[in-house]
């Protein structure tokens, strides 16, 4: 493989013109579809043949409008007005008459008629029904709603909205931040802008292509409002190590005195080799998701599996033509002469070569191994504890208006009120009054035993009369686990009355599809995790022709994972430093965060196993030395697997500032579990085991040996031999 590498590297070094003449061609093309096919996103979460997401499919086909978007309208007063008074009861009953004549609305409860006032009088709401998902509300639709409370506002009313439809849609520009900090690790590093800059654009151009690919997509695949930020994040970081790896080594052989053609190829004959193999691991991890059988997973997986394919087709080819624009420019003269020239110093030790013998030196590395695990299981202990949910409004900022409406709700009518519960019953083969009558009688005192329950309103029926529609509130909020407790027994309730009655009964809310899809998540966990372990296991053993690496590299992992998720748990979910993160409330942790950390944490972990291992294979290769393969192959890789770390836990830090909770606690957690798996698991505990292991780290039966495909990520065809 790295023959054909060097060659491609070469060519587009020969050609550089034309490599940019076609990245120029791809970024205008794109350009255009995204813009002209661009549809917009989704922020619900759904999965089909749940029971929640077969009863909203149920009232889109026999009751219309009533399983589309809801938005509430929440008015307020400061003590000791009442929202009962005439002229205050004149100003919202106008605004309200108004917001029914918007785009799209449906129907507009009126509080005064459905009892949606606060037993002070100071707060009330009105339910706004669209026959559409939230995704599908036209922008002249949300305009209308946000901008509806005019009469109300101008009689000293404070006017809030909640619900999706309300919900603003994130505009953030954090990881320009990431960017920056990029920028200026590659500056100290390589000390030239020059060469700071050639992984920036190669970075940039590659996100840019995914994104305006995305946009594209949007016409023919729904995605939702979080693939975008996820592609943005991995196509970020990886895009950058990836440059970063083949624009180092191309330094290295300018240092040499290669020719900048002839360093540039062997840059990715080499390092582009690893590239390829890091990428691999990362799509296999991402592309994986679609095991999980859950589409917006899925379609956020292949969007990010999308974004490292871009990623990796920018590192092997514009860079090295980039690297060919550059040509010395890279290494100054004297640079190069003060490299080599230190490097050759009597007794020269850099300090990657210091800090690996340290580690590695016999009873020095069991110690390591013992502290690092110890240490890294202390920090996984929250992870125990952990609860998985979806984000409601109560953990926007209050500075959205759908915090202030969720909170609003609370204060006014119980944490309930924000996610009633839908049942909804149907006889598929009509039903008489007399068993109508007999069914309600059953369901009503069922539901009026269990004490979780603060109300039931009155049922709704359909035109058609076969689906009865049943709002419950519950006492506790969305995210309680009394809710989701409470879910399971409405179930078990309506499972025996659809045994005796012969009626479809479902329930379904925000807080049940929740509940639904967590509980989808939760049970997929296993089985993702043991395919992108199997499939990389298997890259694993290709690449390094060894037993003992892979397994090494997967148990590293999962310390890397269960220290993360203890973390994230102890920060987000018990509260412990929240203030330091601007985290506005704790609760649950994302339900398919865990899914996305397993599966990129995985492929980003696998890139360094790559990066790091590889250099140590090469050395040992060609010198036949295992103790002095990992001393020297850790020296040769260490400051450059240290720089991609920094950057990369930078552009996922920078996200950590995001309003969304989404964003903030995916950020969190990508960010961590970086700096966890780069500088304690992959530059700390792998080499200390690697020295332990010894020759038996490279070792695999002759048989199997002679079955596998050489790869020669080492470059040995090319007669390279690389410094350290």
């Amino acid at each position: 493989m790295s023959s054909m590498l060097y060659k491609l590297g070469r060519s587009c070094v020969r050609h550089r013109w034309r490599v940019l003449l076609a990245w120029l061609v791809v970024l205008v093309v794109l350009a255009g579809l995204g813009t002209g096919f661009k549809k917009p996103v989704t922020s619900s979460f759904s999965i089909p043949g749940t029971n929640s997401q077969k009863a909203l499919d149920l009232l889109d086909q026999k009751f219309p409008g009533t399983g589309g978007a809801q938005a509430q309208v929440v008015f307020s007063l400061r003590a000791p007005g009442s929202l009962i008074a005439a002229s205050q009861r004149q100003a919202v009953e106008a605004t309200l008459a108004a917001l029914r004549k918007a785009p799209q609305v449906v129907s507009v409860s009126d509080p005064y008629t459905t009892e949606t006032i606060a037993s002070t009088g100071r707060i009330a709401y009105a339910t706004v029904a669209y026959p559409v998902p939230a995704e599908n509300v036209t922008s002249a639709a949300k305009h209308a709603l946000l901008h509806s409370g005019g009469p109300a506002r101008a009689a000293g009313i404070a006017v809030n909205y909640g619900g999706q439809v309300a919900q603003a849609s994130s505009t953030s520009s954090t990881e320009a931040i990431g960017v920056v900090v990029a920028f200026l690790v590659l500056l100290i590093g390589f000390g030239s802008v020059i060469a700071a800059g050639i992984p920036l654009i190669g970075a940039i151009v590659g996100v840019v292509v995914t994104e305006l690919a995305l946009m594209a997509l949007t016409a023919v695949v729904s995605e939702s409002s979080t693939t975008s930020i996820l592609a943005v994040m991995i196509g970020l970081a990886v895009g950058i190590d990836y440059s970063l790896l083949i624009t180092n080594r191309n330094r290295q052989g300018l240092a040499e005195g290669l020719e900048p053609e002839e360093a540039a190829a062997r840059a990715v004959a080499t390092s582009g080799t690893a590239v390829c193999f890091a990428g691999l691991t990362v799509l296999i991890a991402l592309a994986a998701l679609a095991v999980v059988n859950i589409p917006f997973l899925t379609t956020m997986g292949f969007a990010a599996a999308g974004a490292v394919v871009v990623a990796v087709a920018v590192a092997v080819t514009l860079v090295p033509a980039l690297l060919g624009f550059a040509g010395t420019r890279l290494v100054t003269a004297r640079r190069a002469r003060k490299q080599v020239a230190a490097a050759a110093a009597p007794g020269f030790r850099s300090l990657s070569r210091r800090y690996v013998s340290v580690i590695t030196g016999g009873r020095a590395a069991i110690a390591v191994l013992v502290a690092g695990v110890v240490g890294l299981l202390v920090v996984a202990y929250p992870a125990t504890h952990i609860r998985l949910g979806l984000p409601d409004a109560g953990s926007q900022p209050t500075s959205e208006t759908t915090r202030r409406a969720y909170d609003l709700i609370s204060e006014g009518f119980g944490p309930g009120a924000n996610g009633p519960l839908e049942v909804v019953i149907y006889a598929p083969h009509g039903i008489t009054s007399t068993e109508y009558a007999q069914a309600k009688t059953f369901y009503t005192a069922a539901f009026k035993s269990f004490p979780d329950i603060a109300s039931i309103l009155p049922p709704i029926t359909n035109p058609a009369k076969d689906v009865v529609l049943v709002s419950v509130i519950p006492k506790t909020g969305p995210n309680d686990p009394q809710t989701s407790h409470l879910i399971t027994l409405i179930r078990q309730v309506t499972a025996q009355g659809q045994r005796r009655y012969g009626l479809e009964t479902y329930v379904t809310g925000q807080t049940a599809i929740n509940v639904d899809v967590s509980a989808k998540l939760s049970s997929a966990l296993p089985i993702y995790l043991a395919v992108i372990i199997v499939l990389c296991l298997v890259i694993l053993l290709l690449v390094f022709r060894s037993f003992l690496v892979p397994v090494k590299a997967v148990l590293g992992y999962v310390l890397s994972i269960l220290a993360t998720l203890g973390a994230l748990t102890f920060v987000f979910q018990e509260g412990h430093l929240a203030g330091a993160f601007a985290v506005s409330k704790t609760g649950p942790i994302l339900s398919f965060l865990p899914v996305l950390m397993l599966g990129i944490l995985f492929g980003l972990a696998m890139d360094y196993e790559v990066f790091l291992v590889s250099r140590m294979r090469e050395d040992f290769v060609h010198d036949n030395d295992a103790a002095a393969a990992v001393v020297d192959g850790y020296a040769g890789s260490a400051k450059v697997v240290a720089s991609a770390a920094i950057i990369m836990t930078s552009v996922f830090a920078a996200f950590i500032l995001a309003d969304d909770p989404t964003t903030k606690s995916l950020g969190f957690a990508l960010a961590l579990g970086v700096l966890i798996d780069a500088f304690i698991v992959r530059m700390t505990l792998v080499p200390a085991a690697m020295s332990l292991f010894g020759r038996a780290a490279w070792w695999l039966p002759r048989s199997l040996e002679r079955r596998l495909p050489d790869l020669d990520i080492e470059g040995s065809r090319i007669g390279e031999r690389q410094p350290s």
